[in-house]
Order: C-alpha cells, then structure tokens, then sequence
C-alpha cells in the first residue's frame, strides 16, 4: 500500500499537534530570528529613506553640470576660445528630452548690472542670473510675493529679498517692490516676484531675468550651462552618460574640447558604496539569528526521528516510501518555520515602530519604519528555505531508517 504525500503531510502535522510545548519551543528560535530581520530591515529601509531625503536637497550631489568651456589651453596660457559654445533654453529641452527619468533641470548665466534707482543717489551694483522658470524649484527658492515669469517673458525680473527691500526703499517691507520698473543697464524690467529673505546676512542685491533675456541687460555674462538633477543617487551616472551621448551627436566626437560635464561622481559613489554596506552588515546580522533558529529546529526534528523510529518502521512496513517519509518530516520542519515567521512579522514590526518612536522623540528626525513587500517577500523566502534546509538532514536520516531495524528500535 502507498501512502500519498498528502497523507504524509497530514501526519506531519499531527504530531507537531501532539506535541505544542516541543513545537513551541522550536518556533521560538525562528521568531526571534525573524522578528530581528524585519525590524532591522523596516528600520534600515526607513534610515535609508531619511538619508535619501537629505542627500536629494543637497543638489550639487545629485546634480549634472554640462557647461561651455570658454577658454583655451595655448602654449600653457589660457585664452578666450572664438568659438565657445552658447547654449540655448532649445539645447536645454532637447537634452532634457534625451535624458530618461524624471528629473529637474535649470539653466543659468551670470553677469552684473548698475542700478540706477534715484537721480541723486549712486547707482548700485546689482549681480544677475539669467535662468530658465524652473531654477526657482530646482533651486528651492521661495517666494515672499509674486511668482516666477514664463521662459518667453521680456523685460521682467525676479528679485531677492535684499534688493527688493532696496527697490522698495524699505527693507522691512520688500514685497512692495512686486510691480515696480528697474532699469538694468538702461533695459526697463517689471518686477514679477520677490523672493523670501535668507538668513545669510552676506546675500548680494541679486536679480534674475529670464535667460534669453539676459544678455541684453548684464555686462560680463558667462557662457551659460545646463543643469539637471537626478532623482536618485544611482541615476547619476546613466544621466550623465545620456547627456555625453547627446553632445557627441550634436558637436561631434571632440566634443570634450568644448564642453564639461561635471558630477560629484566621487561623493554619489560613496553614498551608494556606505548604503550597500549597511544593508549587508543588517542582513548578515539578523541571518545569524536565523541560522540559529534552524539550528534549533534540525534539533528538535532529530530527537523527533529519535523517539519515532517505531513509528516511521511501522509506517515503511505498510508500504510507505522514503518520499513520503521525507515529505512527513519537511512539512514538519517548514510549518514550524512559517508558523514562527508569522509571529515574528508581528512582532517585529512592532519593534520597528516602537524604535521608531524613540528615534523620532530622541533625535527629532522624522525617521518613520518603512514596511515594503520585498521586506516581507524575503522574510518568507528564507523561512521556507531555513525550513527545508534545516529539515532536509533530520528528513532523510528518518527515511533512510531501515523497516526492520526501526520497528525493533526500544
């Protein structure tokens, strides 16, 4: 007579029935094995998220830098190159149409200009950006009143706090700037915006113009470049090779000579490098807990072959197969796992949150457990695999056992 795997597995789970205090027992390795791996894990993903967050206000590491090089290496002296390259808003959209990913981009030139904001008084000297509309979201730049202008936009200007408060002639009150006429260089600009005040007391009186307005109204301005920020630190460098990609096709294959682009590759490397290193030192110390928790269970099922040898002989003498035996003993071994890895999830995600807390109320950093399904998906996977691998040894030696010898077994 054969017995099916299905009936082995039904006995399998009888006796782990029989005997809830050993099956107990031999769970509690598994649940403190799992609940450290998913609070560790839930917390690690949290910190990781925290410090992602830090690091994407932090632009200049995110960041992609593709400038003009405006000058030359001649005989060792450095001269003004006659065919620099001055980009445009159209360069700006058709790199950022080449580029994949969501990202944000900005495009600036810098210059100067004499203010003349009263017959009788002397001009002020006023540094100006020419930008694209987005460089005040790229930037992270507030306003007080006002908005940003269009990129189409003629003869407008965006002011800072500083020079708004000058325009207005009063520094407490600089929003009344939102409307007024400046004139740049003898070039007439109505103020559209005003940003917030910084706390830097060194901030110059700054203006920012649209950029392919700017030339008209700054003296000194520089080439302009394009910057763009990748959404991730390990988008950093696909974006910089698809920017590389779309100057080659557009300058040539000595594009290098004319233009730089420049990323914190060295910084976005060790952050990536310092994020993979925590993830492994977590895991590799939340696998020892589990490891020991299969320990635990491989001993349990070999005292159980132990006090079932007449049991398992009684069953091989009425036909059953060395497969249904092995079947019996894993489906033992990984119910035992699953049912622990349960009670570990629980209770490791209350760790997690309750670690949480304390991180929040000690450090004020608003580092939350982060509970993703591929947290949950390796915590499964490994309780199987603890489960089968820890079980395969005590299986085959109980189906391995000889009928005649296992029935005479005291």
């Amino acid at each position: 007579m054969s017995i099916s795997a299905r009936s082995s597995l039904t006995v399998g789970l009888e006796a782990l029935r029989a005997n809830p205090l050993r099956t107990l027992l031999s769970t509690l390795g598994v649940v403190m094995g799992v609940a450290a791996m998913v609070s560790v894990l839930s917390i690690g993903d949290g910190v990781e998220a925290f410090a992602r967050g830090q690091i994407e206000k932090t632009t200049d590491l995110l960041g992609i830098s593709v400038s003009s090089r405006t000058t030359a290496n001649v005989d060792g002296q450095f001269v003004r190159r006659p065919d620099a390259i001055q980009f445009t808003r159209a360069d700006a959209e058709s790199l950022l149409a080449v580029v994949q990913g969501e990202t944000k981009t900005a495009m600036t030139t810098m210059g100067a200009a004499l203010v003349q904001l009263d017959s009788a008084a002397a001009p002020r000297g006023f540094g100006m950006l020419g930008v694209l509309s987005t460089h005040f979201a790229f930037a992270e730049l507030p306003f007080l009143a006002g908005a940003p202008f269009a990129d189409t936009d003629t003869a407008v200007v965006v002011l800072n706090s500083r020079a708004a408060g000058v325009v207005a002639r009063d520094s407490l009150a600089p929003e009344q700037a939102l409307g007024a006429t400046v004139v740049f260089n003898g070039n007439a600009h109505r103020v559209v915006g005003v940003l917030k005040s910084t706390s830097d007391p060194r901030a110059q009186l700054t203006a920012f113009v649209p950029v392919d307005d700017a030339a008209r109204s700054m003296t000194g301005m520089r080439a302009p470049n394009i910057i763009f920020a990748a959404p991730a630190i390990e988008e950093v460098d696909r974006m910089r090779k698809e920017a590389e990609t779309w100057l080659a096709s557009r300058y040539g294959e000595k594009w290098k000579e004319r233009v730089e682009v420049e990323t914190n590759q060295a910084r976005v490397k060790q952050v990536a490098t310092g994020m993979l290193v925590f993830k492994l030192l977590m895991g590799a110390i939340t696998g020892v807990s589990l490891l020991v928790g299969g320990i635990g269970i491989m001993n349990v099922l070999l005292a159980a072959v132990a006090e079932r040898t007449r049991e398992i002989g009684i069953r091989k003498a009425m036909g059953a197969r060395n497969r249904d035996i092995l079947v019996q003993f894993l489906s033992e071994s990984v119910t035992i796992t699953s049912f622990g890895a349960a009670i570990g999830v629980a209770l490791g995600l209350g760790i997690a949150f309750l670690t949480a807390w304390i991180m929040r109320v000690q450090t004020k950093a608003p580092v939350e457990a982060a509970v993703t399904p591929g947290t949950i998906l390796v915590v499964a996977g490994l309780s199987v695999a603890i489960g089968l691998t820890f079980g395969l040894y005590p299986a085959r030696r109980a189906a391995g056992l000889s009928p005649i010898d296992a029935i005479r077994h005291e």
